[in-house]
């Protein structure tokens, strides 16, 4: 069994999430602040990357689940369980042992057929969204959701290890990189809380399918429909399905299932 490591990065710190700052995250009982669930998605599927190229940027499956949390400047190694040529399983450990997240990632033989473009209504400007509830929840499940835009690349793209130069050669972005999943997954977060302001969130879950890689400079538009709201041992759950597309030419590179608690327990 093979293994990669490298060293955490909180790359939300300064997140309206507050979970991720270390303040609101140790009044729930944790070390510090949260590094993101898509940050930590990008660590289980970083050495398959490397292993598989641009092949799974295009045609790329990972479910990933986090299982524990991960703090920024943690030393952590990736175990991988190779199944063959195209499929493999990922486990992330911390450096005490313990098991942070999950994945099964894989290269699709059999695509499925592409989400089409909706054409949603884009968020406005001047648009605040409502506070997360059950009710607020049901409401965009029965109306719809807002779209988003999102752009990889600018002066400062988000990238999940602290030197760069560490990515996968196909991801930097100083050499026209392509986009990482850290900032794929980042556009379901971001979408899913521009609709229902929440704070704190975590997220759980992540299974997602690439259809086209997204080169640097790519502008994208999301959008989102609530799939489930639910309720387990006193947290609140949102699932919701989100689909990135090209703005250029509307074909969609990435569908996400996204499972995260949207109310923590014992949350007023």
């Amino acid at each position: 069994m093979s293994t990669w490591s490298a060293t955490a990065l909180n790359t939300a710190p300064d997140s309206e999430n507050r979970i991720h700052g270390d303040e609101l995250a140790q009044e729930y009982g944790f070390e510090g602040g949260l590094v993101p669930g898509v940050t930590i998605s990008a660590y289980l599927v970083h050495p398959l990357i490397e292993l598989w190229g641009q092949d799974w940027l295009e045609n790329g499956f990972a479910d990933c689940r986090i299982t524990s949390p991960l703090y920024d400047n943690e030393d952590f190694l990736v175990e991988l369980n190779i199944q063959d040529e195209s499929k493999a399983y990922t486990t992330l450990i911390r450096n005490n042992g313990v098991v942070s997240a999950n994945a099964e990632v894989n290269i699709s033989q059999n695509l499925p057929i592409p989400p089409l473009l909706k054409g949603d209504k884009f968020v406005s400007e001047t648009y605040k969204a409502p506070n997360a509830t059950k009710e607020v929840w049901h409401s965009l499940k029965s109306r719809g959701c807002l779209a988003f835009n999102f752009n990889w690349g600018g002066s400062d793209p988000l990238i999940y290890l602290k030197d760069e130069n560490l990515l996968p050669t196909l991801l930097q972005p100083k050499d026209g990189g392509f986009s990482n999943l850290c900032f794929l997954l980042g556009c379901s977060n971001w979408i899913l809380a521009g609709n229902a302001y929440m704070n704190p969130w975590v997220h759980l879950q992540t299974i997602s399918q690439n259809f086209k890689a997204v080169p640097l400079g790519t502008s994208l538009i999301a959008e989102m429909e609530v799939n489930n709201i639910y309720e387990k041992k006193g947290h609140e759950f949102i699932d919701v399905f989100v689909n990135l597309f090209d703005d250029k030419d509307e074909s969609c590179v990435m569908s996400i299932n996204l499972i995260a608690i949207y109310k923590l327990r014992g949350v007023k």
